[in-house]
């Protein structure tokens, strides 16, 4: 699973360095993020015509972690109704089948730029703690060593009706965990090394199955615990990814 990120990355230096259009207005961009959690408006990377007859192009984008189906309905408000979980990521072995994932899978394949994600370890049930007392979950942040990440995804347009403006809206595709990331949680994001970009991006062909049971290298992934801070979604700041202090332990009273 993949519920909470960090992206710093200015959308415009982003699509220089990865030969893309850079299609955020300046005044849309939230700003970099230590936190990113879902809802929230992340770049993503997508692969577009200008005319149906020429060659697709990068281009970043602006979308809503969190993929609306083309066919949710709309509330009085005419923002779309939840009818489930937000679906902020979905399983690489699910998305051909899945209704929620199947024709986006096809032509709307998406990259999503990061600097790194956070994931929880849950704490051992220690000997004499409180029956029913919850075990304290740890944060790790897991990053590239000196490198960006960059997560496949998938995306979707949804309108309210024909009057309101489209809501792009995104999901991450997770895959099984490798190496010591497994130790902490079973999924990550399937992340995509430069040489599959163009073609898990490319929108006139479909989905390469070989890509979604693509096992991400655990060279280059950094992992390391950090504070608490980020447990909280209105905490924000560099902090957040910095190592966390030593912590004695602490006892239980008897």
């Amino acid at each position: 699973m993949c519920g909470r990120f960090a992206v710093t990355v200015d959308p415009a230096l982003l699509a220089e360095q990865i030969d893309a259009v850079n299609e955020i207005p300046a005044d849309a961009y939230p700003g970099p993020s230590y936190n990113v959690a879902p809802t929230d408006a992340v770049a993503t990377v997508v692969s577009r015509h200008t005319d149906p007859d020429d060659v697709p192009t990068r281009r970043v984008r602006l979308m809503r972690w969190g993929l609306v189906p083309p066919w949710t309905k709309a509330g009085p408000d005419g923002a779309p109704v939840a009818g489930g979980p937000l679906l902020i990521n979905a399983r690489a072995d699910k998305i051909t089948t899945s209704p929620a994932y199947r024709s986006a899978a096809e032509h709307r394949r998406c990259l999503v730029p990061m600097d790194g994600f956070y994931e929880w370890r849950p704490a051992p049930q220690q000997s004499g703690a409180p029956a029913g007392k919850k075990a304290r979950k740890t944060p790790f942040y897991i990053h590239g060593d000196g490198a960006m990440l960059f997560a496949a995804g998938l995306w979707s347009v949804w309108r309210g009706d024909r009057r309101s403006a489209p809501l792009l809206s995104v999901t991450i595709i997770t895959t099984g965990a490798v190496g010591r990331l497994a130790e902490i949680h079973d999924r990550m994001p399937l992340l995509l090394p430069e040489n599959h970009w163009d073609t898990w991006l490319d929108p006139d062909s479909p989905v390469d199955t070989a890509l979604l049971a693509h096992r991400p290298s655990e060279q280059g992934i950094v992992l390391r615990e950090v504070s608490t801070l980020v447990n909280s979604v209105g905490n924000n700041g560099p902090e957040l990814i910095a190592p966390a202090a030593p912590q004695p332990e602490q006892p239980y009273l008897l």
